[in-house]
């Protein structure tokens, strides 16, 4: 007994909703069979001749349906009293103890089900889906992306609060991705004077869908139970983000979260840990990719010892973002030239004219470049890289199946004259502002300055003068470590004079245009984001503008503006002051993110175009003669205007001036066109039938190219 006694004790407190099911069910069975035998074997009046299973069948009846008692007692008025006494009885604990307590069970049950998968407590049978691991400003960009993709997706994201909030964020981001590309489907069909009919029946056929399901669901990241209840060994892609520092409390606990993340971000490493230990299992699926945001150096040594220790080939490849490196690098390119914003939304997207891989023989660039273009015209070849004993070439197209696509190219007389004596423009750029990436950034105009400078005869390639509060200014030393800073100058965003007056003293002293580089702080908190900026590209508008009004022929183009916005529904806002460069910086991220979880070989890729380097460089452990895409002035590259001919004809004719035997060793420099830009920011980049796409070029066009230098 006293055995019983602590078994029954422990199974009230381990399972007291299994225990309270067995005590309803043993009572009502309990019950069901005295009362069956009351019924048949006292011989009360009425109920002489029913046997045990009538009876137990009327009682269970009457149980369920309390006027099924005409069966037992025909004539309640004639009845024994006995009887209508003993089914009255029957008929009321029924209900109570049968009726009553088991449906209030299923229905606490059925709540506590449905409470149990709103939060995620119940085991996620899925596949082949991507898992999303952590919350912050660029995870629904992540997610919006993935619907750019040509097959249906399936996304869980696994977060420790704020459930709702992100759902909300997800489905709102969604809408409006879905909202625009559907605005622009019907501005597509008007311009082309298609009738009423003819349009419906033309966005019915090609409307922008969401092909996303997305799961949210709450829990521990940590928690090896919870994440293979999310399937986490047999999703496809595996990303861990880190967390954001906005939704602190304060002012001051912001500012030490941040000093924190700077120094390094142990929740990615201990996240990673428990990732790579499931997904290295042999139970796991096969080529699982983990990518994993870094932003500090700390955090990329140790991700980089546990890629020795777990990464496993064939079952999970650990893929590292250095987000601020990245980040940087783009802003500094941006700044450099602008107009690789409008190239890179494309190019880095799952939409138009994108990056493609595919595993291949040829490991010879310039061969495998001359093979592809006899006999293919909807893509464009770019380069092989040698990555884990496999060659790979990358191109430019708008899908993989045009890259297969082959054609008859025939021969051409067409020839295009290269400027021996090219060299890069001298660039000057204004920094307005700070954010994380600010050293970054720098590098980036260092790096640039490395591979352009050193020529005789050459000034300084790139001059930079920073604006931005003194506090930040003083953090950095006010960059005297980087020699091309020529100028800081410390002023708040209220001291509207001081900036305006430095902006338009340096653009008045050079005759090269002048990009204005315009950051948001991305430590700043919620109600803040993008506060400065917006204010700042107030100021820079309004010198254009003056500019303008005191001479009318002011060529406006000669100050570009880049703003760098982190909230994506403020980009409305700044397109409204008329500006192309609009850097949305998180979408760049979640996009390259997006490509590298199908083509991972992507990877080495963009970390070789995103910086400049010397030739024969090893990155990170990729053998590539380094490659950039620059903006290069027409006008400039060439002695004289290319002639009116096709794209397909043009990559061909420049491809092969820029590889010319004849040349000097230092003069050959394969050069490849991806498209070009008029002014005004019209961009066109070369995709789909090349045969088509007609060119006539003015000497203030720009081509999009892909070269090393």
């Amino acid at each position: 007994m006293r055995k019983f006694k602590e078994w029954l004790n422990i199974q009230l407190i381990k399972s007291p909703g299994r225990m309270v099911l067995g005590a309803i069910i043993l009572f009502n069975i309990l019950f069901f069979l005295l009362s069956s035998v009351i019924i048949s074997n006292f011989s009360l009046s009425g109920t002489e001749n029913m046997g045990f299973m009538e009876a137990a069948f009327c009682t269970l009846t009457m149980i369920l349906d309390a006027g099924c008692i005409q069966f037992v007692v025909a004539d309640i008025g004639t009845a024994n009293v006995v009887v209508a006494i003993i089914c009255l009885v029957v008929i009321l604990i029924g209900m109570v103890s049968f009726t009553g307590a088991v449906i209030g069970y299923i229905t606490n049950y059925i709540s506590k089900f449905i409470e149990n998968a709103d939060v995620g407590a119940k085991r996620l049978k899925i596949s082949d889906h991507s898992v999303i691991l952590n919350w912050n400003s660029r995870a629904s960009e992540i997610i919006n992306d993935l619907m750019y993709c040509a097959t249906k997706q399936k996304v869980v994201v696994l977060v420790d609060s704020r459930k709702k909030e992100i759902e909300k964020e997800i489905s709102e981001r969604l809408a409006d991705t879905i909202h625009k590309e559907n605005a622009l489907l019907l501005d597509y069909c008007r311009k082309q004077n298609f009738g009423y009919f003819k349009t419906r029946m033309y966005m019915h056929k090609n409307a922008f869908k969401n092909n996303v399901t997305y799961i949210v669901r709450e829990g521990d990241v940590f928690s090896s139970k919870q994440l293979l209840d999310i399937s986490l060994d047999k999703a496809k892609m595996i990303i861990i983000l880190g967390s954001d520092i906005q939704n602190s409390a304060c002012k001051y606990e912001m500012q030490e979260r941040s000093n924190e993340k700077n120094k390094g971000n142990s929740q990615t490493v201990k996240t990673l840990m428990q990732v790579a230990d499931i997904t290295a299992a042999e139970t796991s699926s096969d080529n699982q990719k983990i990518i994993v945001e870094i932003t500090d150096d700390w955090t990329a040594e140790l991700v980089q010892k546990i890629i020795r220790s777990k990464q496993v080939d064939g079952k999970c490849n650990i893929v590292p973002i250095m987000v601020n490196q990245v980040l940087g690098h783009i802003l500094s390119q941006f700044s450099l030239m602008p107009e690789l914003n409008l190239a890179y939304r494309e190019l880095f997207s799952n939409r138009g004219a994108a990056f493609h891989t595919e595993e291949g023989d040829e490991k010879d660039e310039i061969e495998f470049v001359k093979k592809y273009l006899k006999n293919h015209r909807h893509a464009i070849p770019l380069t092989c890289m040698s990555q884990g004993g496999k060659t790979f070439h990358y191109f430019s197209a708008d899908s993989e199946k045009n890259i297969k696509k082959t054609s008859d190219v025939k021969p051409f007389e067409y020839s295009v004259l290269l400027n021996p004596e090219y060299w890069i423009e001298r660039k000057n750029v204004i920094i307005l502002g700070h954010n994380n990436r600010c050293d970054d950034i720098m590098q980036g105009f260092e790096s640039f300055r490395g591979e352009w400078q050193y020529a005789d005869g050459h000034d300084e390639i790139v001059r930079v003068v920073v604006i931005d509060d003194k506090e930040h200014l003083e953090k950095e030393n006010y960059y005297k470590k980087y020699p091309f800073v020529i100028k800081t100058v410390a002023a708040e965003i209220y001291d509207k004079d001081l900036i305006c007056s430095t902006i338009n003293d340096f653009v008045s002293s050079n005759t090269e245009d002048t990009s204005v580089l315009i950051l948001s702080d991305d430590r700043a908190s919620n109600e803040d984001i993008d506060a400065k900026a917006l204010a700042n590209l107030v100021y820079v508008q309004d010198i254009v503008k003056d500019k303008v009004y005191e001479n009318p022929d002011f060529d406006v183009e000669s100050i570009d503006v880049i703003v760098e916005i982190i909230d994506p529904k403020h980009h409305d806002v700044v397109n409204s002051y008329s500006t192309n460069n609009v850097v949305i910086s998180n979408r760049y991220i979640s996009k390259m993110i997006t490509q590298i979880g199908e083509k991972e070989a992507l990877f080495g890729f963009y970390n070789d175009i995103l910086t400049y380097d010397v030739q024969d460089e090893t990155i990170e452990g990729v053998e590539t003669d380094s490659k950039e895409i620059y903006i290069k002035k027409i006008s400039r590259l060439f002695t004289e205007i290319p002639k009116d001919t096709t794209a397909d004809v043009f990559v061909r004719a420049l491809y092969e001036a820029s590889v010319d035997a004849s040349l000097p060793p230092d003069k050959i420099n394969p050069t490849l066109a991806l498209g070009y830009v008029k002014p005004g920011g019209d961009m066109t980049l070369f995709a789909g039938d090349l045969s088509q796409i007609r060119l006539h070029f003015e000497k203030h066009d720009k081509l999009i190219l892909f070269s090393s230098h």
